[in-house]
């Protein structure tokens, strides 16, 4: 089958490739000439592990191509998804589709009789019926269904997630919808993947409020993680406690900094505008994005208590500004709120991230960019653990400590433990909700 996919970002691109893994014919589309050049000369615009690899075997397969040519990629294609970008609109919190009916529009005026329109991008319910409006204004004449299939792809695991899905939601509202996306993830059905088909509301929906829960499980452990460091009580032997319930499950519940990313940021603040538009609030949502922004807040305040109340003229070592490992994404970082605070508040700030300088340079100005954490943590006075990069978990932290000005450790993802920052002689130690040591919590 023939497959054009719109828009070459994290999930356009993903999907794109993966689909062409499957056996199906990938055209890729982008306006942005510059990253369709990139890609057409094996050079991946996006860290993602083993993506690189997965696109030369497609490519030379001749099953992968690129273009910025939207009508020549159109001719002879059965379905068309719509990858392109839904950020937060700035002012009231919705999620800006101005993007998402530009393709829709232009797809409309090249797409041949038959077509599946499929919005791969997330977006709030109700999207994809004014899809459907948009094309049939623009093109009154052309015969197409559309269909919802959201995304539901980590950073860092995303091949692994669409070849080895939870599940694959499809809305439709035709048969010949129905067929044409059945047999797209015919290669997932013959392995036994769950497809849930459905109308198209409620698979919008499901994007929203399977993300909105997953930021709910983290924010609520953060929580507990505050609550852990007043009692005395292990937030990390509490959420094993806690994981071990079936009806709660482990993941999600790793206490830490507060979420980022492209994806729960936005979709919480989506799902809390699509509920007040209807008259019925999101409650827990946006309680949820308060409580968030007040965890990342809060390790501000954790940092300047280990810099005896003050950051002005510390040095301070920061490993790891991407909103998690495995990925170069700076979306809504933690890192974006700390680290400028840092910075405004006198410090010498040092940063080491694998993948992190691309974009972090003209995120956070003012910081030291390093590749070594050892070079970086020399002279310090506080060594921070913001993004739990393989390579800051086996440490020599007696090393590191013995090169500090001040050794001390803020472990903002609990890599270590109190036991092992103490033997490698740390003055101080605080993680995120454990008794922190050598310093008041």
């Amino acid at each position: 089958m023939k497959i054009a996919m719109i828009g070459t970002g994290y999930v356009g691109l993903v999907s794109g490739v993966c689909f062409s893994d499957f056996g199906h014919e990938v055209v890729c589309v982008d306006k942005d000439t510059s990253k369709i050049e990139r890609l057409e000369n094996g050079e991946v615009p996006i860290y993602e592990p083993g993506l690189d690899a997965l696109i030369e075997r497609n490519v030379q397969g001749g099953r992968l191509t690129f273009t910025t040519n939207l009508a020549e990629a159109l001719k002879d294609t059965q379905a068309v998804f719509i990858a392109v970008g839904t950020p937060t609109r700035r002012g009231d919190g919705h999620a800006d589709l101005t993007y998402v009916m530009a393709a829709a529009e232009e797809v409309a005026r090249a797409a041949e009789d038959g077509v599946v329109i499929v919005t791969k991008s997330t977006v709030p319910v109700g999207t994809n019926r004014k899809v459907a409006e948009v094309v049939r204004t623009a093109n009154p004449d052309l015969n197409f269904d559309v269909a919802s299939n959201p995304e539901f792809l980590r950073e860092g695991a995303a091949i692994d997630d669409f070849m080895r899905p939870d599940r694959v939601v499809v809305g439709v509202e035709s048969e010949h919808a129905q067929d044409v996306m059945g047999e797209i993830y015919r290669p997932l059905f013959l392995r036994e993947f769950p497809i849930v088909f459905t109308d198209l509301e409620s698979a919008e929906m499901i994007k929203y409020a399977a993300n909105a829960f997953l930021a709910t499980k983290i924010t609520f452990i953060n929580e507990i993680a505050a609550l852990c460091e007043k009692v005395g009580a292990d937030v990390k032997q509490v959420s094993k406690g806690m994981g071990l319930d079936n009806r709660i499950g482990a993941r999600f519940l790793h206490a830490g900094p507060g979420y980022g990313g492209s994806c729960f940021p936005k979709d919480t603040k989506a799902l809390a505008r699509i509920g007040q538009e209807y008259a019925s609030p999101m409650r827990i949502t946006e309680t949820v994005i308060e409580v968030n922004e007040k965890a990342k807040n809060r390790m501000i305040d954790k940092l300047r208590d280990l810099c005896g109340g003050s950051f002005n003229k510390k040095v301070i070592t920061v490993l790891g500004v991407t909103f998690k490992p495995n990925t170069d994404d700076m979306r809504d970082a933690p890192s974006l709120t700390i680290v400028p605070a840092l910075v405004g508040g006198g410090a010498e700030v040092r940063v080491v991230d694998p993948q992190g300088r691309h974009e972090g340079e003209a995120l956070l100005p003012g910081v030291q960019w390093h590749d070594d954490p050892y070079e970086a943590s020399e002279g310090s006075d506080l060594l921070v653990i913001l993004t739990e990069w393989n390579e800051f978990r086996a440490l020599d932290l007696s090393g590191v400590a013995a090169k500090m000005r001040t050794a001390k450790l803020a472990d903002l993802r609990n890599v270590y433990s109190v036991s092992e920052a103490e033997k490698a002689g740390f003055a101080a130690y605080s993680s995120i909700g454990r008794s922190p040591m050598g310093t008041e919590a």
